[in-house]
């Protein structure tokens, strides 16, 4: 039976961000589920596979902060990687609290590897045999 690349859920309500992001994910050997909410991705967090997620800090609705507080989230055990384009220190404060990797936009695709290997381990690439 194959090995199934891990899957990366993105949720970003930009949707030319949430585009380039699914592009890196799938280019660095990672499947990906996109959303533009907090609240859409929650409906089928349990039910997606998904081995981490990738969300901005600033969505409409419910925050990347508090995604990653929401008790779906810590119950499934997702590591976070939160994004953001706000230089604020806070956010760089509550991303260590809860254990989530952080990034400032714009970022590099290196960067963005070394957030998901660093939270979910290196890509298991598809096997066919």
């Amino acid at each position: 039976m194959p090995v199934e690349r891990q899957t990366i859920a993105i949720v970003e309500d930009d949707e030319s961000m949430r585009r380039a992001l699914e592009r890196q994910v799938r280019a660095i050997g990672y499947r990906c589920r996109s959303f533009e909410r907090a609240e859409q991705f929650l409906l089928v967090a349990a039910d997606c596979g998904a081995a981490c997620v990738i969300c901005d800090v600033h969505l409409e609705g419910m925050s990347g902060v508090d995604l990653a507080m929401h008790p779906r989230v810590t119950e499934l055990r997702l590591p976070v990687v939160l994004i953001t384009g706000s230089g604020d220190s806070r956010i760089e404060d509550l991303s260590r609290m809860l254990g989530a990797a952080l990034l400032r936009k714009p970022f590099l695709s290196e960067e963005l590897l070394e957030a998901i290997v660093g939270t979910i381990g290196a890509p298991i690439p598809d096997c066919d045999s």
